[in-house]
């Protein structure tokens, strides 16, 4: 069996460590298993071609499939080779439960650590993206960080300006569990008012980015049997903290405005929701139904997570719409926000807004977590937004992606035929529901050998098989000039019938 390059891309360069090689090549199979990009019964390369192509031990390759069948990720099949292994290969009951068990038992014996995990989470379902990303030539990603937009010298101006003397004295102490005072001032003057919030003093926590905001309030609200309320199809992360949490996570009933405050939603202690831009639809709930759906979490005592994930940088008056936290007069809302999506996410800087006593206790838990967040990098996002780069940056890059959202919608028709497509005003990404029979998971594999980088949409729902037939197309981390030609060759895979 000839390696694709498909797989050389995968494993990209192998790293020279002699002890850690076999365990290197298991892990990346696994991943790639486990996140779909390697499907159940596809054949993998023999062991002497994946070796001759890493330029590895062949040895060192057994090891790793051995491991990976006695892990039940692999089958090996006589006189045929080793195939990612399929529901039927794996016995429900009977003689063959008890050998697998047992050869789990001598891994995890051998392992030293598995056996004691309480949680697994790399056995989750995760979303993927190469880490070579930007060594495409065209990556249609989400969220992803485009090196032309970043405001660079603006950023320089304000790290020089937090990096005098009297700002390191003051920035480079131990603050326990306080946050920079500058960056908090900015927020509640510069930043939030823009979205209709006005926090009062001990109403912001900052976190490292939005995910981290998520997880402490994952911890703090969701007990085990508490009823939570997740979007479907929504953010697989959310999901998953969600799911380790409680044993009684149900979908919320969602349209094409997103989440409906129906009997579902009014049986949930608290929700997770994403009404400025849903993920991964891009619907933007209409104000009408937001102010339904406080009232309904009023009546019922919900509690609401408006993760508001891409919310400041605002395209086509997007920002004219209330976020829900500016409607709520009850304490209804917890609002979370980040600059991620704005400026980069290697910044990772979020923030929670939230009633005083909620942010107590974010203080006392994030304290026991970490500290506080980095307040070198407090000091300078505050400094550049005093100093108005970060009003300026919003305006141009605002402007960039609108002329891109326009250029990706008037070329989708003709590169796509028979695709429908969707994007509510303001969002960075595309929602695109191919024809029945589509395989998302193929177009991915087949769109990157050509140098095109999509997102598969399975991941997205709670049964990926609802959406095999849907993909994310992004348009942060692509340049301009770069879209059409992107597009038409997404096409030409697709006119191959490789997908």
């Amino acid at each position: 069996m000839q390696i694709d390059t498909a797989w050389r891309l995968l494993f990209g360069t192998m790293e020279r460590d002699p002890q850690g090689l076999s365990a290197r090549v298991r892990g990346i199979v696994a991943e790639a298993i486990e996140t779909g990009l390697l499907a159940p019964d596809m054949r993998v390369p023999s062991s002497r071609s994946l070796a001759e192509a890493l330029g590895i031990s062949r040895n060192t390759v057994n090891a790793a499939y051995q491991t990976l069948i006695d892990d039940g990720l692999l089958v090996s099949r006589e006189r045929s080779g080793c195939f990612v292994a399929s529901s039927d290969d794996r016995p429900a009951s009977g003689p063959a439960d008890a050998r697998h068990g047992d050869a789990q038992a001598a891994a995890d014996r051998a392992g030293g650590w598995a056996a004691r995990f309480a949680i697994r989470p790399s056995r989750l379902p995760q979303i993927t993206k190469p880490r070579d990303w930007m060594d495409y030539p065209y990556p249609f990603l989400f969220g992803q960080f485009d090196p032309s937009l970043f405001p660079t010298n603006p950023w320089r101006e304000s790290v020089k300006a937090a990096s005098s003397v009297q700002e390191i004295t003051r920035w480079a102490r131990d603050m326990i569990d306080d946050d920079d005072p500058d960056l908090l001032d900015q927020l509640r003057h510069k930043v939030l008012p823009r979205r209709g919030i006005f926090a009062g003093p001990g109403e912001i926590i900052v976190t490292i980015g939005s995910q981290h905001a998520l997880s402490m309030l994952v911890q703090l609200l969701v007990g085990r049997d508490t009823p939570v309320g997740i979007e479907n199809p929504g953010y697989p992360d959310m999901r998953h903290m969600v799911g380790m949490a409680t044993a009684d996570m149900r979908p919320l009933t969602c349209d094409g405005f997103g989440v409906v405050p129906d009997a579902v939603f009014a049986g949930r202690r608290v929700a997770f929701v994403t009404v400025g831009h849903q993920c991964p639809t891009t619907a933007v709930m209409p104000v009408g139904r937001r102010r339904e759906l406080l009232e309904s979490a009023c009546r019922h005592d919900v509690v609401l997570v408006e993760d508001d994930y891409e919310s400041d940088l605002s395209v086509e008056g997007d920002a004219d719409l209330p976020c829900l936290k500016s409607l709520d007069r009850a304490d209804r809302v917890i609002y979370t926000g980040s600059f991620s999506k704005i400026l980069a996410p290697g910044l990772r800087i979020g923030y929670v807004v939230a009633p005083k006593p909620v942010i107590d206790e974010l203080r006392v838990l994030r304290r026991l977590m970490l500290r506080h967040p980095p307040t070198n990098n407090q000091r300078s996002l505050a400094t550049f937004i005093q100093l108005g780069h970060y009003r300026q940056h919003l305006r141009r890059t605002a402007a960039v992606l609108e002329e891109r959202a326009g250029r990706i919608a008037d070329l989708l028709p003709e590169c796509l035929p028979g695709f429908r497509f969707r994007r509510d005003f303001g969002a960075k990404s595309f929602w695109i529901e191919g024809p029945p029979g589509l395989d998302s998971r193929d177009l991915v594999r087949k769109a990157r050998e050509q140098g095109v980088l999509i997102e598969a949409g399975d991941i997205f729902f709670l049964d990926p098989a609802e959406g095999r037939r849907y993909f994310r197309l992004g348009f942060t981390s692509i340049a301009t000039h770069r879209i059409e030609p992107g597009l038409r060759r997404l096409g030409a895979v697709l006119r191959s019938g490789a997908a």
